[in-house]
C-alpha cells in the first residue's frame, strides 16, 4: 500500500511538473508578435475577393462561415496551413525580436518558433470558421483566450475531447452553435479535466523532444535544413487535423452537438480516473 502511495505520489509530481512546464512555454510563446492575429484584418484579406463590398460587415461580425460554402472555406483554410507551414520552416521569428521580447523568451528559438506559428495557424483556422476575436484587449490574452489556444493545441496534439469541447463551447463558442443550441454553456467540471490533459501531453512532448530541438541552433548552417524538415513534417499533420475537427461547425447541428457533449462527459470520466 505504502509503495502505491509513493507511486501515485510521484506520479501526480510528475503530472505537474509537466503542466507547469507546457504553461511557462505557452506563456513565453504568446509574447511573439507573429501570435497575435488581428481577426479583422485576416478575414478581409483571406475573403474579400469572394465577397461583394457591403458583404464585409457581416464577415466581420458573424464570421465566413454565413456568407460562404464549407468549400470556400476549407480551401482557404488548406491554403492557410500550407502558407503558415511553409513560414515556419524558412524564417526565424526569434532572430528578428526587439531585445526586451527576445530577452524574455528562455526556450530555444526553434521551439518558440514551432509553437508560435503552430498557434498562429490555429487561431487563422479558428477565425475562418467562425470563432470570435481572442485579442479583445491587444496586449494579453484573457484566461479565457488562453484556453481556447490550449484547446487548439489539444486537437493539433490529438488529445482525445478536445475536439468535441472546441466545438460544443465549453470555452469561447463559435456563431453557429449559439445558433444550434442557444444557452447551453458547459460546466467548468467537464472542461477542466480535458485542459489539464492537454497541458500534461503538451509538456511530456516538450520534455520528450521538444526542447531538445533547441540543439538545432549550436549548427547554423545545418540547423536550418533540419529544424525546417521536422517543422514541415510534424506541422502539416497537426494543422490538417484542427481543420477536419473544425470543418464540422459548418451545419452543426443539435445531434452533432449533443454527441460532443457525450464525448466530454466520456473523456473527464476517464481523465479523472487515471
Amino acid at each position: 500500500m505504502l509503495s502505491q502511495n509513493i507511486t501515485y505520489r510521484s506520479k501526480r509530481s510528475l503530472y505537474m511538473a509537466e503542466q507547469d512546464l507546457a504553461m511557462q512555454v505557452l506563456q513565453q510563446v504568446v509574447k511573439l508578435p507573429i501570435v497575435k492575429v488581428d481577426r479583422s484584418k485576416f478575414l478581409v484579406d483571406k475573403f474579400s475577393k469572394e465577397l461583394d463590398p457591403k458583404d464585409i460587415p457581416t464577415l466581420l461580425e458573424q464570421g465566413p462561415t454565413t456568407l460562404l460554402s464549407q468549400e470556400i472555406l476549407d480551401r482557404v483554410a488548406n491554403a492557410c496551413i500550407r502558407d503558415n507551414v511553409l513560414l515556419a520552416s524558412g524564417t526565424s521569428v526569434v532572430a528578428g525580436l526587439p531585445g526586451g521580447i527576445a530577452m524574455a523568451i528562455t526556450i530555444p528559438a526553434d521551439v518558440a518558433q514551432f509553437y508560435g506559428f503552430s498557434l498562429k495557424l490555429a487561431q487563422e483556422l479558428g477565425y475562418i470558421y467562425g470563432y470570435e476575436d481572442l485579442w479583445a484587449s491587444r496586449e494579453e490574452l484573457s484566461e479565457d483566450a488562453q484556453d481556447t489556444l490550449l484547446l487548439y493545441l489539444g486537437v493539433m496534439l490529438g488529445v482525445n475531447g478536445t475536439a468535441a469541447l472546441l466545438r460544443a463551447g465549453g470555452i469561447t463558442i463559435a456563431k453557429q452553435v449559439m445558433k444550434t443550441v442557444p444557452n447551453k454553456a458547459l460546466t467548468k467540471t467537464l472542461w477542466y479535466p480535458i485542459l489539464k490533459k492537454v497541458l500534461r501531453i503538451f509538456g511530456v512532448n516538450l520534455t520528450k523532444g521538444g526542447l531538445a530541438k533547441g540543439m538545432g541552433k549550436f549548427i547554423p548552417i545545418l540547423g536550418g535544413i533540419i529544424s525546417g524538415g521536422l517543422t514541415f513534417a510534424t506541422m502539416k499533420p497537426m494543422g490538417e487535423s484542427l481543420q477536419k475537427e473544425l470543418s464540422k461547425l459548418v451545419n452543426y447541428s443539435e445531434v452533432q452537438y449533443q454527441e460532443d457533449v457525450e464525448t466530454i462527459r466520456k473523456e473527464a470520466e476517464i481523465i479523472e480516473g487515471e
